[in-house]
């Protein structure tokens, strides 16, 4: 059984419900979830949020903290998941956010991806440094640190 089975056949055990939003990775995590079969018991929405804007008003990120953060940071990605997690009505949100390249900077690096998982016991982030490995890889790989991080998520609120 592959991640995104698993994640799926743990979800509906535990009676959970999963959003994305997505940004550098243009709804490949999304897509991944739906192409398993029974993904619907489970998966409530996700979004794309490519441009701050959208961040802004699909989600409710708030214009302080891009402009005080930048896009690529945690305090964008938790607010991205917050935003899917209280829009879409799911028990669990996960965000994606970052510079998959070509470019980047010294202050923020091709290759750096941040991720926010929003749960009932509140939202936690983290970021990850894949380097400049190139666009497809960089996606691809956040793509699975997500999915690894739902999983988990899965397996913490399935926990009495």
């Amino acid at each position: 059984m592959g991640d995104t089975a698993r994640l799926v056949n743990m979800a509906r055990e535990a009676g959970l419900r999963v959003a994305t939003a997505e940004s550098c990775t243009g709804g490949m995590l999304a897509a991944a979830i739906t192409e398993t079969p029974g993904a619907s018991s489970v998966f409530e929405w996700g979004v794309v949020t490519y441009a701050n804007a959208a961040k802004r008003s699909l989600l409710g990120v708030s214009a302080e903290s891009l402009d005080a953060h930048g896009a690529v940071s945690e305090e964008v990605a938790a607010e991205m998941a917050r935003g899917a997690r209280d829009r879409s009505g799911a028990e669990i949100a996960i965000s994606i956010t970052g510079l998959a390249g070509p470019g980047g900077s010294d202050h923020k690096p091709e290759g750096r991806v941040c991720f926010g998982v929003a749960t009932r016991n509140g939202i936690a982030t983290e970021t990850v440094e894949f380097g400049a490995r190139g666009r497809d890889t960089v996606r691809a790989l956040s793509r699975d640190r997500a999915i690894a991080l739902v999983i988990a998520a899965i397996e913490a609120q399935a926990r009495p």
